[in-house]
């Protein structure tokens, strides 16, 4: 079964990728427009795909069919070969295609609904062995290859449906084995294009997801040219062999619930729930969190140290004795942060700045709580009234008190 998948490349991207696998592409559709293949992660049925196949008429390989019979319902046994002269075509040349997902066979009239196609979406494989049923014209002169990044299935776990992305473990584009077909309703100008995905048993690795998967041929392998050749127009044993589960390793793993949404689409969706690259992940987001949080105190710490460093060196009243140990934090130099021995002489910038510093404190006394208001002196003199203007001036200092006076000694007076 394959309900949905991703292909979210432009047709330059899926040129580059084939190309690179040595499948040739002749000719591509445009990047946009009415013509240009749908761009999702969630690529659902009843959306334009892109596929590759041989170039050949809307009929498909080999000589063309005519109707037996044109009164009432066309259906697939109204159709025979014609016996003309088979147009032969010197090289096989391959291209992609913009086409629907859900095919459509070219005798329908009238466009079917949702419902309708989405019964046609996945071709199962067992459904081909014998050469009757709707399949028969398809599987003989119209298959292609339908380009894919990975597909999608859901896992159930009781009443809850866990969706699993399906990839290769090598990073190339799955070839999913596919038909095609071209109808024109009945009173219309315009032909649809339409495609199936051709499906098989399950491989032991998506037993345990699903009991069926996509065919997927390997890339520009003789089993992509087999399956493509416009020769072959013959449902034979050869054909039928090629479908069966893919023997290459693949990775599969939950992805967002997001995905079961038709409409949805988002790069995450391709992402696995676990990873450090899915930011909806919820684990992710809080060991994010832990890690700044954590870089927050080492930093303050970090700003702690320095600035008691620098008090360090600003404090007088401690005096460090030649050949005594300090902490410092000019790491040049050094690869840790080790004690470093003081030198006997420091160097003259250093005691410079010592000096300057303890230079004017010196001429502050010390107390364990804070400087003492210098006591009042006597005034000389008449004495002052608190209401008068008559003031007299405040003593000036003068010699070893000069320089000493604050102002709130002025307002002690």
């Amino acid at each position: 079964m394959c309900g949905r998948y991703a292909i979210a490349l432009r047709p330059a991207q899926v040129r580059a990728y084939l190309e690179n696998a040595h499948m040739p592409v002749f000719e591509a559709p445009e990047e946009e427009g009415e013509g240009a293949p749908r761009q999702s992660y969630n690529f659902a049925p009843g959306y334009n795909g892109i596929v590759y196949r041989a170039d050949t008429p809307d009929y498909g390989a080999g000589p063309r069919q005519h109707k037996k019979d044109s009164a009432g319902e066309a259906e697939p046994e109204d159709y025979v070969v014609d016996d003309g002269p088979e147009e032969e075509q010197s090289e096989v040349r391959y291209k992609l295609q913009t086409m629907k997902w859900g095919l459509i066979p070219f005798w329908t009239k009238r466009n079917p609904d949702y419902g309708t196609m989405m019964k046609t979406m996945n071709c199962r494989d067992d459904s081909l062995k014998e050469n009757k049923g709707m399949w028969t014209t398809m599987k003989q002169r119209k298959r292609c290859i339908v380009v894919a990044q990975g597909f999608y299935e859901w896992l159930k776990k009781g009443k809850e449906k866990v969706p699993h992305y399906v990839k290769r473990k090598d990073g190339q584009l799955m070839c999913f084995a596919g038909l095609w077909d071209c109808v024109q309703y009945e009173g219309s100008e315009e032909k649809t294009w339409t495609y199936t995905i051709i499906t098989t048993d399950s491989n032991k690795q998506l037993k345990f997801l699903h009991d069926r998967m996509p065919v997927i041929l390997e890339n520009g392998t003789e089993d992509v040219r087999t399956w493509l050749d416009p020769k072959r127009y013959t449902w034979s044993k050869e054909l039928q062999n090629l479908l069966v589960p893919f023997q290459g390793e693949l990775e599969i793993y939950p992805v967002s619930k997001d995905v079961s949404k038709v409409g949805n689409s988002s790069p995450t969706y391709i992402i696995p729930v676990a990873s450090s690259e899915n930011k909806a992940n919820i684990a992710n987001f809080f060991a994010k969190g832990a890690t700044k949080g954590d870089a927050k105190p080492t930093t303050t710490i970090t700003s702690l140290k320095a600035e008691a460093a620098k008090d360090e060196v600003s404090r007088t009243d401690v005096k460090h004795e030649p050949g005594e140990t300090r902490e410092t934090t000019d790491h040049s130099g050094t690869e840790d942060n080790a004690p470093l021995p003081i030198p006997e002489e420091e160097p003259k910038g250093v005691k410079r700045e010592l000096e300057d510093v303890e230079e004017p404190l010196k001429k502050i006394p010390k107390t364990t709580d804070s400087p003492a208001k210098p006591s009042p002196k006597k005034p000389t003199g008449r004495s002052r009234s608190a209401i008068s203007n008559n003031t007299a001036s405040p003593t000036k200092p003068t010699g070893k008190d000069k320089g000493s006076q604050k102002i709130t000694s002025f307002f002690g007076k």
